[in-house]
């Protein structure tokens, strides 16, 4: 299939998971409103060109039937499970995907290289990829939370956050290190662990 332009691509999107979401085609209005767009014509032009391109069809003069074509799921196929252990039956059903796309295409998140093994008990060690996402409007931590954080005075560091009134300590997961204590207006958390990628 052509591919799509990224603006053809974002109402693809969202026609896919509106419609998976309602069970039914949006109007022309969901479709403005949802793209951010004042007129209906760059619309209109978009889902002709999605349907020139084969992803979406619909009957002509009847409102919402709009319909996806082919749609391929995002991600990578999960087909089962693995042992590390004894064996087990190996089978091929696809049961979900992997989807990372929202990593890759959300500007809240974003990656941090580690260095150093401080957080070797929570299996993330030196040469890892960090995958971060930053805090949302009035987001409260939870104590546990593994972050990524700016200490006036030390450097910015990654290390599980516990905070108890003025007090926050970064706690490594790591034997060898010692925990940082600070004041809380002398830290600067930048962002949540979500998860950890690592190269073979």
């Amino acid at each position: 299939m052509e591919p799509l332009t990224p603006a053809q691509q974002e109402l693809y999107d969202w026609l896919i998971k509106y419609i998976r979401e309602n069970q039914h085609a949006p109007s022309i209005r969901q479709m403005m409103k949802a793209m951010n767009l004042r007129s209906p014509a760059p619309v209109q032009s978009r889902l002709e060109r999605l349907r020139n391109k084969g992803y979406i069809d619909w009957i002509e003069g009847k409102a919402r039937t709009l319909r996806i074509l082919q749609h391929q799921p995002k991600g990578i196929p999960i087909l089962g499970a693995i042992a590390a252990g004894g064996l087990v039956e190996p089978f091929t059903d696809e049961q979900e995907r992997l989807d990372l796309s929202h990593l890759l295409q959300g500007n809240n998140y974003w990656g941090l290289r580690v260095t150093g093994d401080s957080m070797i008990e929570d299996l993330i060690t030196d040469g890892d990829l960090a995958i971060m996402r930053s805090l949302l409007p009035d987001e409260t931590l939870k104590n546990g939370e593994i972050v990524a954080a700016r200490v006036e005075g030390v450097g910015t560091t990654l290390k599980r956050f516990y905070q108890e009134g003025e007090m926050v300590m970064l706690k490594p997961s790591n034997l060898n290190y010692q925990p940082i204590e600070v004041k809380a207006n002398q830290i600067e958390v930048q962002g949540i662990l979500i998860g950890v990628w690592r190269g073979y």
